[in-house]
């Protein structure tokens, strides 16, 4: 055997083997938890999400576009008029995530994440939030914040879920409404607290009169149960039992005479 050949056949044995390990690497991939992929071959997507686990793929002709598909977040703003055509401002924040099984449309319809937020969310959280505001007055919109979120909730939710794209959950950041309701707001509530002090200024009086007019009857009744105690023999015989056993005198010309004509030797006072 020629030596000259053995490097040559060595350098071979090398480049196949290196050869043989590129074509190993680039015919598979491993998607993890949390991520779905998108076989693209030639660049056409191909059917069937690559969901987590190993997956085999064409080498060199082939590419995979791997989808994060837990649980985003983003603060989307909307604005809408009300059913009494008040202007109202809100911001929203939109949890979602991707469904997995869709990503190969989501692909093939929308790209990348950045543009399922800006043209897909985004517009339809503003779609949505015109719905729920136009159901109701703006003073309703904050009175009822709950109910709004709600309806809110139900319209994202169903235009969302045909491109692929789960609502876990929504908030209201922030919830404005024009300087001229706000204004109305305040010389309402201020309206509102006037009434009530008069309303408990009222309350006050009436319970004050009702007062007067229970001490008046209780005082009217003592009398009467004083003049029904009081009879005659009762009060002569209170009389004699405060006499000093002098009686009353009058003044005359000759001086003081008794009121009457009796001997007050002749009465003992008890």
């Amino acid at each position: 055997m020629n030596r000259s050949s053995q490097p040559f056949n060595a350098t071979l044995l090398l480049s196949f083997v290196g050869l043989v390990a590129l074509l190993v690497l680039n015919s598979f991939i491993i998607i993890y938890p949390g991520q779905a992929g998108v076989l693209s071959v030639l660049g056409k997507a191909q059917d069937g999400a690559l969901l987590e686990g190993f997956h085999f793929k064409p080498p060199f002709v082939s590419s995979v576009d791997i989808y994060d598909v837990t649980v985003q977040k983003f603060e989307v703003p909307a604005q809408s008029s009300t059913k009494d055509l008040q202007q109202l401002s809100a911001s929203f924040a939109i949890n979602f995530r991707l469904d997995e099984t869709q990503v190969v449309q989501i692909r093939r319809k929308q790209g990348t994440l950045q543009n399922i937020v800006s043209k897909i969310v985004a517009p339809q959280t503003q779609e949505s939030f015109k719905i729920a505001a136009a159901r109701r007055t703006v003073e309703e919109a904050i009175t009822k914040r709950d109910e709004l979120k709600q309806d809110f909730d139900i319209a994202l939710g169903d235009r969302l879920e045909k491109y692929g794209i789960l609502v876990l959950d929504t908030s209201v950041v922030d919830l404005t409404f024009s300087a001229e309701f706000s204004k109305a707001v305040e010389e309402k509530q201020i309206a509102e607290q006037r009434a009530q002090r008069a309303v408990y200024i009222a309350r006050e009086a009436e319970q004050e009169a009702e007062a007067q007019v229970n001490r008046a009857k209780g005082q009217a009744e003592s009398q009467r149960l004083i003049r029904e105690t009081l009879t005659p023999e009762l009060l002569q015989k209170a009389a004699i039992d405060k006499w000093n056993g002098e009686f009353p005198t009058v003044l005359g010309g000759s001086g003081a005479v008794p009121f009457i004509n009796i001997d007050p030797n002749k009465v003992q006072p008890k």
